[in-house]
C-alpha cells in the first residue's frame, strides 16, 4: 500500500477526520441534564455575566484554541483552499490535544481579504483562550497576525512565522556552542523570504544576530539594497549592501545556511556548501526534499552541522516541539499575548533540554541506541514528554515577568499539574518525588555498571531524590559515565572488588547463614554475587535500600534479600505490588510476582502491606478481596479463604475499608457495589485489589497494561524489613528512577520508627 492509500485509508475510517468532540461532565441522569443545560445553566451564565474573568472558571475557554485558516498557504501544497486546508488544521487540533492536553478546533475561513480575514477572527475572541494562526501566504499573513495582536486580549500566534524560527533558534544556540562561535559575529544565509524566513531572521536578531550579518534570498536571488523586483516592505529591512546577487554567492564565506524554501529541494550544491568557512551550519528545512541533503551536505563537509525538517535523519526541526508547550504556558497563565520575550524563553529551554540525558522511551521511539548533546542532536526530539515540562514553565515564567500575563502561579506546583497531564502515574510519583527530597536515603544500585543504573545515578542525584551508590568495577563505571557525558563526581561507587569490604560482607552473609547450610568458603564465593553483596549492605546499614533485576530473573534477585534482609518483624511472606492508572483511576494489584500458593493469612497479610504502601501514596485504600464470586453466592474453598482473609483483616486492622469476597466488576462499579449488594462496607469503588492468587493478579495488569493502555509502576516489594525493590528485564531509566524514590520513602519511614522507639525507651 501507498503513503496516499495509507493517508486516504486513514482518514476515512470512521468516525471521519481526526476530532470528535468528548463531554467532561455526566449527562446520564435528568438531574445531570438540568445542571447542564436549563435550569441550571444559567447560574454561570449570570456569573460570567458579572464577572467575565469567571468564563475561564466555568467554561472551557482558558484550554481551548483555535486553529484558523484561510487555506492560501497550505504545507508545501500552497493555495489550495480554505477547504482543502481542512485535514491539516484538524491535524493541527489533534497535536495540541496529544502533546500538550489543549482542547482545539480548526476554522477554516473562505477568504482571501485580509480585513475580512481580520474582523472575523476578531469576533470570536469570547470563544477560544488564543488563537493559532496557520498556512496563510506572505505578506498577508504579517498584516493579519500584527493587527490581530494589536486588537485582541488573548494570544494570537502565528505558527508558520514563528514556530521554525523558535526551534532553530534553540538549534542554532547549541550549534554555535559545539564549534565555538557567537551569534553576533557569524554570517547568515537564508534561502527563502516568506513569513516563515523572515520571522525566523527576525527572531535570530532578538537572540543576538546583527542584522548586518543576516542576507536573505528570495526566487529572484539576493535582496540588497536597491533592488525593486519582487519587493515588499517586510523584505525591505533586509537589504544589505552586497555584490552578491545569486545564492552560490551569498554562500562564500557563510558560517550558518537557514532554507526555507518553497517545496522545492536541491537548490543547493556540494561546491557551494564548499564554500563556507570551517565548521559551517546547515538548516535544509525545504520538506519534503531538503535544499541540499543530510548525505550531500556531510559528503561535502565533514565538519558540518546538519539539521532538516524530515525525521528519518538527526536534528529534525519540527514545529511540535513549540506550538503546543507554548500555548500551554500561554494560556496557563491568562497571558494576553505571546510576546517576543515568551519566544525566547520557549527557545532557551528547548535549548537547555537537548543537554540532559534523554529517557530511554525516547530513544526507542526512534529506534536508536542511545541520544546525547552533540552535533547529531541539537535539539529534543518531538516525542520527548519533557518538553512540555520544560517549555510551558518557561514560557509562563516570561509571560508573568513580561507582564503579559493576567494571573500569576506558583511554578513548581505548576510543573506538578503540567506533570499530571501526563498521566496518573505521574502525578502519584510526585507525591512520591516530593517526600523523597525532603530527606534524601542511600539507595544501592546492584548493578551499578549498567549504562540505565549509571543514568539513573545520574537522575537521582540531580532531582535530590536519593543518594544512590553504584556498586561494580569503578573503573569500568567511570568510563561509561564519560561515554554517555555524564559527570557524576558525587555519587558514591563501592568497588566490590576492594578486598577489604568483599571480607567483612563474606563474613557477615556466613554469620546469618551458617546454620542454614552456608560456609565460610561458599559465603566468599556467594558474594561475588551483586545482590547478595547489596543485601549485606543494606542488612548492615552501609545502604539504606536496594535495587536490582535489570540482568537477572526475579527469582534469583528475590533469594538474596529475603535470606540476608528478611521480611519485616510483623510479616511472614513479602508480595510485589503494581501501582495501575488510567486516566481517571489509580489502583494497586497485589500480589502480582511473589506467591504462588496462598492462604487467608497470606492473603490479609498482603492486603494490609498494600493498604501501607497505598497511604505512601497519600491514598486512603478501600480494599476488594477479588474472587469469581460475589457475597457467598458461591461456597467452595477458594470462597471461603476470601472470606476468612476479610475477618482476618477486620480483627487485625479494624480502622481499613475492606470486603469481599467480590467480582471485579463488582468492586470497580459502584452502580453494581451499591446498587446490587447494598450491604458492603466500601461504600465507594476499592482502589486497592487484591487477587486470589499470583496467576490472576499477573494476569490482571499485564491485560490492563496491554489492551486499556493503563500505566503500570512496579512492581513494588513489601513485606521486606528494608526497601529492597526488583526491576523486570527491560526496564527503563525511569522506573529505576521511581523504584528509588519509593525505597527512600520506605527507608524514611523506618527512620521515623526507630526514633518512635527509641524516644519511647528514654
Amino acid at each position: 500500500m501507498t503513503l496516499r492509500q495509507e493517508a486516504l485509508e486513514y482518514h476515512s475510517k470512521k468516525p471521519h477526520g481526526k476530532l470528535e468532540v468528548t463531554p467532561t461532565k455526566p449527562c446520564l441522569t435528568q438531574y445531570d441534564l438540568s445542571l447542564a443545560y436549563t435550569p441550571g445553566v444559567a447560574e454561570p451564565c449570570l456569573a460570567i455575566e458579572a464577572n467575565p474573568e469567571d468564563a475561564f472558571k466555568y467554561t472551557a475557554k482558558g484550554n481551548l484554541v483555535a486553529v484558523i485558516t484561510n487555506g492560501t498557504a497550505v504545507l508545501g501544497l500552497g493555495n489550495i483552499g480554505a477547504l482543502a486546508g481542512k485535514p491539516v488544521m484538524e491535524g493541527k487540533a489533534l497535536l495540541f490535544k496529544r502533546f500538550a492536553d489543549i482542547d482545539s478546533i480548526d476554522l477554516e475561513l473562505d477568504t482571501e481579504d485580509p480585513q475580512l480575514f481580520v474582523q472575523s477572527v476578531k469576533l470570536l475572541e469570547p470563544s477560544f483562550g488564543g488563537i493559532n494562526l496557520e498556512d496563510i501566504k506572505a505578506p498577508e499573513c504579517f498584516y493579519i497576525e500584527e493587527t490581530l495582536k494589536k486588537t485582541m486580549k488573548i494570544p494570537v500566534f502565528h505558527d508558520d512565522q514563528h514556530g521554525t524560527a523558535i526551534i532553530t533558534g534553540a538549534a542554532l544556540l547549541n550549534a554555535l556552542e559545539i564549534v565555538g562561535k557567537k551569534l553576533s559575529e557569524v554570517k547568515i544565509v537564508f534561502n527563502g523570504a516568506g513569513a516563515s524566513a523572515i520571522a525566523t531572521a527576525n527572531f535570530y536578531i532578538e537572540l543576538g544576530a546583527k542584522r548586518e550579518n543576516i542576507m536573505l534570498c528570495d526566487t529572484k536571488g539576493v535582496i540588497y539594497a536597491g533592488r525593486h523586483e519582487g519587493m515588499n516592505p517586510y523584505k525591505e529591512q533586509f537589504a544589505v549592501k552586497t555584490k552578491a546577487r545569486t545564492l552560490a554567492e551569498a554562500f562564500k564565506d557563510a558560517d550558518v545556511f537557514v532554507g526555507l524554501s518553497a517545496a522545492v529541494g536541491g537548490l543547493v550544491t556540494q561546491e557551494m556548501v564548499r564554500s563556507m568557512v570551517k565548521k559551517p551550519i546547515i538548516f535544509a528545512m525545504a520538506n519534503p526534499t531538503p535544499e541540499i541533503s543530510y548525505e550531500e551536505a556531510k559528503a561535502a563537509r565533514a565538519d558540518a552541522i546538519v539539521a532538516t525538517g524530515r525525521s528519518d535523519y538527526p536534528n529534525q526541526v519540527n514545529n511540535v516541539l513549540g506550538f503546543p508547550f507554548i500555548f500551554r504556558g500561554a494560556l496557563d497563565v491568562r497571558a494576553t499575548q505571546i510576546n517576543e520575550a515568551m519566544k525566547i524563553a520557549a527557545a532557551h529551554a528547548l535549548a537547555t533540554l537537548a543537554k540532559e540525558d534523554v529517557p530511554d522511551s525516547v530513544v526507542k521511539a526512534y529506534g536508536l541506541e542511545s541520544l546525547h548533546f552533540g552535533p547529531d542532536y541539537l535539539i529534543p526530539k518531538p516525542l520527548d514528554p519533557r518538553v512540555l515540562l520544560w517549555e510551558a514553565p518557561a514560557v509562563a515564567k516570561s509571560a508573568m515577568e513580561s507582564g503579559v500575563a493576567r494571573i500569576n502561579i506558583d511554578l513548581e506546583h505548576y510543573k506538578e499539574e503540567l506533570e499530571a497531564r501526563l498521566g496518573k502515574s505521574r502525578e502519584m510519583m510526585r507525591i512520591v518525588f516530593n517526600k523523597a527530597k525532603a530527606n534524601p536515603k542511600r539507595i544501592v544500585l546492584a548493578e551499578g555498571a549498567h549504562e540505565k543504573m549509571i543514568r539513573a545515578a545520574h537522575q537521582l542525584n540531580e532531582e535530590g531524590l536519593a543518594k544512590p551508590i553504584l556498586l561494580g568495577n569503578e573503573k569500568e563505571i567511570r568510563e561509561k559515565m564519560q561515554g554517555l557525558q555524564l559527570k557524576l563526581n558525587h555519587i558514591e561507587i563501592v568497588d566490590p572488588g576492594d578486598v577489604a569490604k568483599r571480607a567483612r560482607y563474606a563474613q557477615r552473609l556466613y554469620e546469618l547463614r551458617c546454620r542454614r547450610g552456608i560456609t565460610q568458603t561458599e559465603a566468599q564465593a556467594l558474594i561475588a554475587n551483586p545482590n547478595y553483596f547489596a543485601s549485606v549492605m543494606v542488612e548492615l546499614g552501609d545502604a539504606d535500600g536496594m535495587i536490582s533485576g535489570l540482568s537477572f530473573h526475579y527469582p534469583g534477585v528475590l533469594r538474596p534479600p529475603l535470606q540476608v534482609i528478611k521480611t519485616s518483624p510483623d510479616c511472614q511472606i513479602a508480595a510485589g505490588v503494581y501501582l495501575v492508572t488510567t486516566r481517571n483511576r489509580v489502583l494497586f494489584f497485589a500480589d502480582c510476582t511473589v506467591n504462588r500458593e496462598l492462604n487467608s493469612e497470606k492473603l490479609a497479610e498482603i492486603a494490609i502491606l498494600t493498604a501501607r504502601l497505598a497511604r505512601d501514596f497519600d491514598i486512603e485504600p478501600r480494599i476488594a478481596m477479588l474472587s469469581y464470586a460475589n457475597f457467598g453466592s458461591v461456597h467452595d474453598s477458594h470462597t471461603e479463604m476470601v472470606r476468612e482473609a476479610v475477618d482476618t483483616v477486620r480483627r487485625r486492622e479494624p480502622g481499613l475499608a475492606i470486603d469481599g469476597e467480590m467480582q471485579a466488576d463488582t468492586a470497580l462499579v459502584e452502580e453494581i457495589l451499591n446498587g446490587t449488594y447494598p450491604c458492603n462496607r466500601l461504600k465507594k469503588e476499592a482502589n486497592v485489589l487484591i487477587f486470589p492468587n499470583l496467576e490472576a493478579g499477573n494476569i490482571a495488569y499485564k491485560l490492563m497494561q496491554r489492551l486499556a493502555n493503563a500505566e503500570v509502576v512496579g512492581p513494588i516489594l513489601v513485606g521486606i524489613k528494608k526497601p529492597v525493590y526488583i526491576l523486570q528485564r527491560g526496564d527503563e531509566v525511569k522506573d529505576i528512577v521511581n523504584l528509588a524514590a519509593i525505597a527512600v520513602v520506605e527507608a524514611q519511614k523506618l527512620e521515623g520508627r526507630k526514633k518512635t522507639v527509641a524516644a519511647a525507651r528514654t
